[in-house]
């Protein structure tokens, strides 16, 4: 789905009727319940004004995937989920937070970011998203989905404070690039970018990291969730993801 290219004639009004319904009927489970199909929805958003039979192709798979799994539920519990011991090696925390980016891997050479947030073991807030400026670097592209999603989870963060929730644990997030972290981690900086709003990212994410507002954790790829919001998976890997989300089949307990 990532390589689908634009479409190189103009679709008719009609078609672009049917796909953009098409694309509204995913977007819907994709925010509220179904963050395993945010990628393929961020992607398939971006041809809303001239879809080709591709992209129509490409959404009606999305929908039967969606059919498929139906039963697939979010799961929260206060004990370790047995389904994600299986993929992880990383320590869980109740609050546990993954973003990830993959650098230039979109036509315009833009690089997709995405993030998770879950607590008790479940996805609560979650993005797929093309950056909106072009990064030179795997570096500075981490540090723009970073710099995203750390204000994020200073958001999540002074909401537990407002409910008088506390996580028993320090604000963190996790990612796989190990540049990024000793970027952040060291005394002084060492990235030098003609870009000024990565330059603003690292300064803004140093001072956080150096004054304690949030801890940056490296974890190895495989265990990294976000990975899959920044690229269509093959289907081993999907149902890795969707065992690192939480999700779970509840099909049993519907039909009894």
């Amino acid at each position: 789905m990532d390589d689908l290219p634009p479409n190189q004639q103009q679709a008719t009004a009609q078609e672009i009727h049917r796909y953009q319904s098409r694309v509204g009927s995913l977007l819907f489970p994709t925010i509220v319940t179904r963050p395993d199909i945010a990628r393929a929805a961020s992607k398939l958003s971006e041809h809303l004004r001239n879809p080709s039979p591709d992209h129509c192709a490409a959404a009606d798979q999305c929908i039967s995937y969606l059919h498929s799994t139906k039963h697939l539920a979010i799961e929260y519990s206060a004990t370790n989920n047995y389904q994600e011991a299986l993929v992880t090696t990383t320590p869980k925390e109740i609050f546990d937070n993954s973003v990830d980016a993959s650098f230039a891997n979109n036509p315009d050479r833009r690089s997709g970011e995405g993030y998770v947030f879950k607590l008790y073991g479940g996805p609560i807030d979650w993005v797929s998203r093309k950056q909106s400026t072009v990064t030179t670097s795997t570096t500075e592209a981490e540090l723009l989905a970073m710099l995203h999603a750390g204000k994020q989870a200073i958001w999540w963060n002074n909401l537990f404070r407002k409910l008088h929730f506390d996580p028993s644990h320090e604000l963190s997030l996790k990612n796989d690039n190990q540049q990024t972290i000793r970027l952040l981690t060291a005394q002084m900086p060492v990235l030098t970018t003609k870009l000024r709003h990565v330059d603003i990212s690292q300064h803004w994410l140093r001072e956080r990291v150096q004054n304690g507002d949030i801890q940056v954790k490296w974890v190895n790829t495989n265990d990294m969730v976000a990975d899959g919001f920044t690229k269509a998976l093959p289907r081993q890997k999907q149902e890795r993801f969707v065992k690192q989300l939480g999700l779970v089949d509840i099909g049993k307990q519907i039909t009894g």
